[in-house]
């Protein structure tokens, strides 16, 4: 039980930052939303590049995150030099592909559709270069478990690009998209800068056979990642290339990227846990009574994320304010795509099976299935369907996964899941959620009252059956006294 507190104790760290933060970047939705008209498609333009970006961002990492963890964790190994060996890896990748791309940004921009604004994607090619590599000092201050640390540069980050956006696209009436890729470069510099402590006080090695052994285990995760981010991504990437009407397809885009971000407070709680569950898993995979840990914290994964669910489709006549009224059309899309991120946590959580016995291999087939069929329900969907082919194609693809990851998984690293009370859990969620939704009640007040008992009383099973008050620190002392 004490694994299982320190690994809330880190989430609860990981998540407040990340909470909060993804709550003060939806600040940039309104923002976005209320100046940039959906007619205009500009949104458009920012949800497809941010989405080809964040591909390019797996690409340069290749799976050396996770292979950080496994092998600063491996006996026999030093872990500054498993660090110092990551961090030049990637650095060289990183900054040779940043060269390469510089070198002929013109024609790459003109095939991606940035044909009259380059410097729009050469912005975020620095950008990308950045990030990838200070993505090893994260995954090192993870490692040291320093979460405040790392939370605290995750929020200067976005405590400076909302200020800066706001100076310009509110305060300024500044109109022109590319300022908000020009800000995500001020902001990534700034914390580049932050981490520099982390870049010192070692002695940079690369050592060589270390390195190929690490390409080895970290080349299925990095097919698995690429999988992993084109099922998010792919949509957005093929939309304007598949779209017939050339001249909707960004003003569409643009509404189904800025009604998806609702669903993100899904992403947030599943990266928060994914921050802390990472170290915490391969720290763990030793003792013996791991797969008992890993099962409860399956449990409680999915309680909570069915408790965000429930909590932001119940709460969307508010939440909806988050975006321009002229992208409300979108709003049909949050529900599809929140259990689709489930679906994508649910697989995170099993996927340790195959990082554990370093057969990693699996990862890469069941990422790969999931991405083939997002890439072709998309092509062949987007045409009739418009963005709501996007919502079902990951729903699908997210499921897949998840499914044959959990049927292979129990033949080659057997875990007993408490399916029943898992079972319990998502049918009294689907029960009330069906209630809130198909009960009518035309005043908006009266029916969050009604959704907010309904809430509650998912809350109260969860602790009657499962988190019993006086196993809460805080509320313990008081039942004490």
């Amino acid at each position: 039980m004490a694994e299982l507190k320190s690994l809330v104790k880190d989430t609860a760290i990981y998540g407040i930052s990340s909470i909060v933060g993804r709550f003060l970047n939806y600040l940039l939705v309104p923002i976005y939303t209320l100046t940039m008209p959906a007619s205009t498609g500009d949104y458009g333009v920012i949800t497809q590049m941010y989405a080809i970006t964040a591909l390019l961002l797996v690409l340069l990492t290749c799976g050396m995150e996770t292979g950080f963890f496994r092998f600063a964790n491996k006996e026999g190994e030093e872990p500054m030099r498993v660090y110092s060996t990551t961090l030049i890896a990637v650095g060289l990748i990183s900054l040779t592909f940043l060269l390469v791309s510089l070198v002929f940004l013109n024609p790459i921009a003109g095939v991606l559709g940035f044909g009259e604004h380059p410097w729009y994607l050469g912005m975020m090619l620095i950008v990308m270069a950045m990030d990838a590599i200070q993505s090893i000092p994260f995954a090192f201050l993870r490692y040291q478990k320093r979460p405040i640390r790392f939370a605290s540069l995750k929020m200067l980050f976005i405590v400076t690009s909302i200020t800066l956006n706001i100076i310009y696209f509110v305060l300024l009436k500044g109109r022109d998209v590319g300022a908000a890729f020009f800000i995500n470069l001020i902001c990534s510099t700034v914390v580049m800068i932050c981490l520099i402590p982390q870049f010192r006080g070692f002695k940079y090695e690369l050592d060589r056979p270390l390195v190929k052994r690490m390409f080895r285990y970290s080349f299925p995760i990095m097919i698995l990642g690429i999988a992993g981010i084109l099922n998010q991504v792919a949509d957005r990437i093929i939309f304007p290339f598949v779209y017939p009407d050339k001249a909707m397809a960004d003003v569409q885009l643009g509404i189904y990227g800025a009604t998806s971000k609702i669903a993100m407070v899904m992403v947030m709680f599943i990266q928060a846990f994914r921050f802390a569950y990472e170290p915490f898993v391969f720290g763990k995979s030793k003792d013996k009574d791991n797969k008992l840990i890993y099962a409860q914290a399956m449990k409680y994964f999915i309680i909570f994320a069915l408790l965000g669910f429930l909590a932001v489709m119940f709460y969307l006549d508010i939440l909806k304010y988050l975006i321009g009224p002229d992208y409300w059309e979108g709003l049909r899309v949050v529900p599809i795509v929140m259990i689709a991120e489930m679906f994508m946590g649910i697989y995170f959580n099993l996927s340790f099976w195959y990082k554990l016995t370093d057969d990693t291999r699996w990862g890469a087939y069941f990422s790969l299935t999931a991405c083939l069929i997002v890439i072709l329900m998309n092509i062949f969907l987007i045409p009739i369907y418009g963005y709501m082919a996007c919502a079902w194609a990951g729903f699908t693809g997210y499921a897949v996964a998840m499914l044959l990851s959990y049927f292979v998984g129990q033949k080659k690293y057997p875990i007993n899941y408490d399916l029943k009370g898992i079972g319990t859990y998502m049918l009294l969620a689907m029960v009330i959620y069906a209630a809130g939704e198909c009960i009518p009640i035309e005043s908006v007040a009266m029916r969050l009252v009604f959704r907010t008992i309904l809430l509650f009383i998912f809350i109260a099973f969860i602790v009657k059956r499962d988190l019993p008050l006086n196993q809460i620190p805080i509320i313990n002392r008081f039942i004490k006294k």
